[in-house]
């Protein structure tokens, strides 16, 4: 019995480090360490804006503002100009008058990403068949293609990601300020109109920049899921975040690593969202287990 449980273990670790071999020697592929890095740094900014995303209850903005992407960049390819000069501005507006629109109460939230996705979904579809069928790109966009990424993609995806970190942790007391309690934030002298319109333009670029990686349908994904997460074991905002942050890095990571290893080749983006829903329940079950121990 010790000799066949020994030989087992040492089956496994012959496993365990061959895989490891054969991900290192993928990782000299120049095209796996862009998709690495791409993929790292918007999960990162997706996690830290899902967090407030979420406790405003504007967690399905993502799904909205990556269908509104898919109408520029379906509008921007059948008048044949550059996608994503098209799309960053188109996103940006979208988001800061789905933000601003919720607060003045001209539509909830959930009634307006719906008309405003659903509508510009359907505007880049009839786009695409006007435009003489679909495009190679646009399908990119609308499923993902993280190995696809190019040089120029990972030098936007450097800067965009930069500015948003900067900028979130710049202004991270007064997000904070503004999430929980935005008349008293108004009152302490915030300007919360100025930071509806920070996390709008935040948001909508870290949107564009995933779509490539996870693809219009996904993209929320990335929002949702680790914000989500973190609240099953967490309570405090902070905490919530680096939680959120820290999950959200690590799922990818696994994903990623898990559609690159196992036989089949899985979608890259599918197996991301199931890891990120593997990590919910342990999560979720980790923080049922912590309540019955206080109760108790």
């Amino acid at each position: 019995m010790t000799c066949t449980l020994a030989v087992f273990r040492i089956s496994g670790m012959i496993s365990l480090a061959a895989g490891a071999g054969e991900w290192f020697r993928w990782l000299t592929f120049p095209f796996l360490r862009r998709a690495l890095l791409v993929g790292v740094l918007v999960t990162l900014c997706a996690a830290l804006l899902g967090v407030t995303l979420v406790l405003r209850r504007f967690s399905m903005i993502g799904d909205g503002l990556s269908h509104i992407g898919f109408g520029a960049l379906s509008v921007a390819a059948a008048l044949h100009w550059a996608p994503m000069p098209v799309a960053i501005p188109a996103v940006i507006l979208a988001a800061f008058l789905l933000l601003r629109g919720s607060e003045r109460g001209l539509l909830r939230g959930d009634a307006a990403v719906a008309l405003l996705s659903t509508s510009c979904l359907a505007v880049g579809v009839l786009a695409v068949s006007l435009g003489g069928g679909s495009n190679i790109d646009l399908m990119n966009y609308m499923f993902g293609s993280i190995l696809s990424l190019g040089p120029e993609d990972v030098w936007l995806s450097l800067g965009v990601s930069a500015l948003v970190l900067v900028l979130f942790l710049w202004t991270y007391h007064r997000i904070f300020a503004v999430t929980f309690d935005e008349t008293f934030a108004r009152a302490t002298g915030a300007r919360a109109s100025l930071h509806q319109l920070l996390l709008a333009v935040l948001t909508a670029l870290t949107v564009v920049l995933g779509m490539r990686m996870m693809g219009t349908l996904l993209i929320s994904s990335l929002v949702i899921f680790p914000a989500l997460i973190a609240m099953r074991v967490c309570k405090s905002f902070r905490a919530v975040t680096v939680c959120a942050a820290a999950v959200s890095v690590l799922c990818f990571l696994v994903g990623f690593a898990l559609s690159c290893l196992l036989p089949r080749g899985l979608p890259t983006g599918a197996t991301i969202v199931a890891t990120d829903l593997a990590a919910f329940a342990l999560f979720a079950l980790a923080g049922r287990l912590r309540a019955r121990t206080r109760v108790h």
